[in-house]
């Protein structure tokens, strides 16, 4: 009996200390939601602070694809979920694709758009992004924050961002301009790609574009 009783506390311990490691694992998961930047701080935080940089940075403003390229990696893409931009964009096609072409399409699109980020950067002239408030309930994962472009002389832009809350973190999956969302806007074009040659010949489309504009921002930055 007296042997017995030291090897039932033992269990009964780890039992005990197991259910406070479990219990402590899921106070501390909650902390971390809960401590999580909330959507629309994100996007303001992160806009205001491209801004900063493109406003302070002449190489930026003048095309410099590199420096542009370094601003978007550091500041953008970490927010941004490409996999399912990729897949809203491709629509029902998406599923018949191979990992290895889900890959390729999801780097193509995702070049492709840091390019269209870079045009817009260049073009930058004092904007403003104002934020608006957001109404968002009690456990939703996917919120729209809404923005507007102000610009100097110029009417404001609207524009807007669907985030999804994946950990503890938001993560962008589409971006609408003036009413017109980014990734439907691709849809019919990337559909009617795959009907006439293809996921490869989409592939190979993309790949194509994406060549051509840093042909063309190579040549812009050389004449300046």
């Amino acid at each position: 009996m007296t042997a017995a009783h030291p090897v039932s506390m033992t269990e009964s311990t780890t039992k005990m200390i197991s259910r406070f490691l479990v219990f402590c694992s899921a106070c501390l998961l909650a902390l971390n939601v809960a401590a999580a930047e909330a959507p629309d701080a994100l996007v303001k935080r992160v806009s205001e602070e491209v801004l900063e940089i493109v406003k302070q940075d002449q190489a930026i403003r003048n095309g410099d694809i590199k420096k542009i390229t370094a601003l978007v990696d550091a500041k953008v893409l970490p927010h941004f979920d490409f996999q399912r931009m990729t897949a809203l964009a491709v629509g029902r096609d998406w599923r018949a694709a191979n990992a290895e072409q889900k890959k390729r399409l999801a780097e193509e699109f995702k070049a492709l758009l840091v390019r269209t980020y870079a045009n817009a950067v260049t073009s930058y002239s004092n904007q403003k992004l104002v934020v608006k408030p957001l109404k968002m309930k009690a456990g939703e994962t996917e919120v729209l924050v809404r923005s507007e472009v102000l610009q100097p002389g110029a009417q404001p832009v609207q524009l807007d961002y669907w985030l999804e809350q994946q950990g503890d973190a938001w993560k962008v999956f589409d971006v609408v301009v003036a009413g017109i969302s980014l990734v439907t806007n691709y849809r019919e074009q990337f559909a009617k790609e795959v009907r006439d040659n293809g996921i490869d010949g989409l592939i190979s489309t993309l790949a194509a574009k994406n060549k051509s504009l840093e042909t063309s921002a190579a040549a812009k930055t050389a004449r300046k």
